[in-house]
């Protein structure tokens, strides 16, 4: 499969007449956003808002983070399954508007969600900081469960995402990039000297609000498979879940996989990229059992070399990380984990619920109990009165000068176990 994705720069996001790209400027008319998302039996009232980076604001709670994009060439279209028909994506041209991504917040739906901070020390933890933000607020009806609050606002979120990347389809973009992979026995005749590496990517899939989609699939009920890293850089996979904000992958981390595009990078290269596989993450333990097993299976079928395996969320996950590690290994195959720490707020505690000799090479990003101090902003988008009781945060949290006290597992995108951050750990 080959993808050619059309980057479009957006150096600034204001409110106009008309929503339009126009010099590097992405305007959009607010009416006509609302509009398009539609409303929605479970939500109240919508309101849009603006955050940029540097600006003196902090918006929560955060549910997820989207990146505006539209299909320009080729089968299907955003977010197959769910907003497009059930085509497999991953192939012909995709534009995005970069530096810019539409952000859901809002009464919050589980205790799970998180921070971002535009300025300040908490702006320094987060990549989503530094882009412009279209922030979807959304109020929720009263009496309203939390898993028709939760999809009502994913919905919403996903359609702002849809309308704003329609006025990028008929730019030029100012980058083009070009992704391909090959079927394997192709790949191999075409690189038979370089090492062949795959990508086990863990989906959160651990129910009571920690779900993942596949092509509009709760991936619960799926069991291992591959699939071309083009499908997930074209919008195959997308969140609907409330895991610890610093560790979850919103929708705009599976648009933008920072390994997937580190292995693309070296892909011809250094290695051959020969594809990934997705699994979930189970709570029982005959269904982590399943799911390693048919992993571990996927790849020896492969023929894989090595393979880098990311986890999402912590805790239980950490047995299915150490699952696939350990099997995959025990098929004679190299194996990294990439994954984040909970090692308490001193450092002192064991990083991870479960271990294995087997996994003797970790990519840590970063310890999610380290401690921080969020200095009061000037303007909120969202409520802050939940900040005492989300992930991360405790008694005495949020003080009466709207400073905040928390971990950093509170923040989006903290500790992200994709690499899509900044925090990693050197060994010695």
């Amino acid at each position: 499969m080959r993808l050619e994705l059309g980057n479009i720069f957006i150096k600034d996001v204001q409110f106009g007449q008309t929503t339009k790209v126009e010099d590097t400027i992405l305007y959009i008319n607010k009416e006509e956003l609302l509009n398009a998302v539609g409303g929605s039996e479970h939500i109240k009232s919508l309101d849009v808002e603006l955050a940029h980076p540097g600006e003196e604001v902090r918006i929560t709670p955060v549910k997820d983070v989207i990146e505006p994009r539209v299909k320009v060439e080729g089968p299907g279209g955003i977010f197959p399954g769910v907003l497009s028909k059930v085509e497999t994506v991953g192939t012909g041209r995709t534009h995005a508007l970069k530096n810019v991504a539409v952000v859901t917040a809002g009464k919050i739906v589980g205790f799970q969600e998180g921070i971002i901070d535009m300025t300040g020390p908490g702006a320094e933890y987060t990549p989503f900081s530094k882009l412009h933000n279209i922030v979807i607020v959304a109020e929720p009806a009263e009496g309203i469960n939390q898993y028709d609050h939760e999809a009502a606002v994913r919905m919403i979120g996903l359609k702002a995402a849809q309308y704003l990347g329609e006025f990028a389809k008929n730019l030029e973009p100012d980058e083009m990039k070009y992704f391909e992979t090959e079927p394997i026995l192709e790949s191999v005749k075409k690189y038979p000297d370089l090492p062949k590496v795959g990508y086990v990517y863990m989906l959160q899939t651990q129910g009571l609000l920690h779900d993942t989609y596949v092509y509009g699939v709760d991936a619960k009920k799926i069991v291992p498979t591959i699939l071309y890293p083009t499908e997930i850089m074209d919008g195959a996979i997308i969140s609907g879940n409330c895991v610890s904000a610093c560790d979850k992958n919103p929708t705009y981390v599976h648009q933008n996989n920072s390994i997937i595009n580190d292995l693309y990078e070296k892909h011809g290269k250094e290695i051959n990229f020969v594809g990934v596989i997705i699994t979930n993450e189970n709570v029982y333990l005959a269904d982590k059992e399943r799911s390693s097993n048919w992993t571990a299976k996927l790849c020896k079928y492969l023929g894989l070399d090595g393979v880098i395996v990311s986890q999402e969320g912590f805790g239980n996950p950490d047995t299915d990380l150490i699952m696939n590690c350990k099997k995959i290994e025990n098929q004679g195959i190299k194996t990294v984990i990439v994954t984040d720490e909970y090692a308490g707020r001193d450092g002192a505690s064991q990083s991870l619920a479960d271990a294995d000799p087997k996994a003797d090479a970790v990519v840590t990003n970063g310890n999610a109990n380290e401690t921080i101090v969020l200095p009061p902003m000037k303007r909120i988008i969202g409520v802050t009165d939940y900040i005492d009781v989300i992930a991360g945060g405790f008694a005495g949290s949020l003080r009466e000068d709207g400073s905040i006290e928390v971990e950093i597992q509170a923040i989006t995108g903290a500790t992200n176990e994709t690499g899509f951050g900044k925090l990693t750990a050197k060994g010695y």
